[in-house]
């Protein structure tokens, strides 16, 4: 990428930071507000995995006492067939990858796999972390990506956390324009694109997108492998989890929106 391009690539992201932070001022916190009293506290203490398991990691209990998402799903008519098209391309084509991978990488090596990819993504943490002023932790993110670069191999192996006790504070641009007051906006799903958005996140995955420093080192191909192989590992590690899952939800398209806008819902809260 030619410098030309970065510069073109940074301004973009502000003036899509500034117009988005504007909008969020415009809401103001009410909409956060709303968004605290519209779903239940119970049931969030629970931790769940990351990614996409982590948002179907709920009972259909549960999920029945968040009926009133539902209204945020306005294109549920486009949204369930796409649901049900990157369920089958799970079931096809991921899925078998996963279990070929598994089968060839004992856990330990794919955990430490994750943790290095996921080490690359501080500055997304960093940098929203001071956007909702949570200065601690965003110094936090800085000792912990020092600390695992350095004696940590590169982030392969999480010392912070494990050796020292430092957990992890992930913050994403979704969850800033939250804390500033912008409303989720209808509930979304995209082909070949598995995990749920809102409207808010899905500008959000924008803003972290251009915050990752591959993208301006590495070309496309590249940083699109990393991505890949970081999404078929953790569907390797996960591969319990969501057999467990599928054979225990009768409506599952219902159960990952409503665990999804729960989950969001508190991660803005905390």
């Amino acid at each position: 990428m030619t410098t030309d391009g970065r510069l073109a690539g940074l301004g973009g992201a502000l003036v899509i930071f500034l117009a988005a932070l504007a909008l969020s001022l415009g809401s103001g916190r009410t909409a956060r507000a709303e968004e605290e009293q519209s779903v239940p506290t119970e049931s969030l203490e629970t931790e769940a995995p990351s990614g996409f398991v982590g948002y179907i990691m709920l009972n259909e209990a549960e999920a029945a006492a968040l009926d009133a998402e539902a209204e945020q799903d306005p294109w549920e008519r486009f949204n369930e067939p796409m649901f049900r098209f990157n369920r089958g391309l799970d079931r096809h084509i991921i899925k078998p990858v996963a279990t070929a991978w598994d089968a060839v990488f004992p856990d330990p090596i794919q955990r430490g796999m994750h943790n290095a990819i996921d080490n690359l993504f501080v500055v997304r943490r960093v940098v929203n972390n001071a956007f909702q002023l949570k200065w601690n932790r965003a110094l936090k993110e800085v000792g912990r990506f020092t600390i695992n670069t350095t004696i940590g191999f590169a982030g392969f192996v999480d010392v912070a956390k494990d050796g020292m006790g430092i957990q992890q504070s992930d913050e994403d641009f979704g969850q800033t324009l939250g804390f500033w007051g912008a409303k989720t906006g209808p509930y979304l799903i995209l082909p070949l694109y598995p995990p749920p958005l809102t409207i808010r996140d899905g500008v959000g995955n924008v803003m972290d997108a251009l915050m990752n420093p591959l993208s301006y080192i590495l070309p496309w191909g590249a940083k699109l492998g990393i991505l890949t192989t970081d999404g078929i590992n953790e569907r390797s590690l996960n591969l319990t989890t969501f057999q467990r899952v599928e054979e225990s939800v009768v409506d599952l398209y219902s159960a990952v929106r409503n665990a999804y806008l729960q989950r969001r819902a508190a991660a803005i809260r905390e």
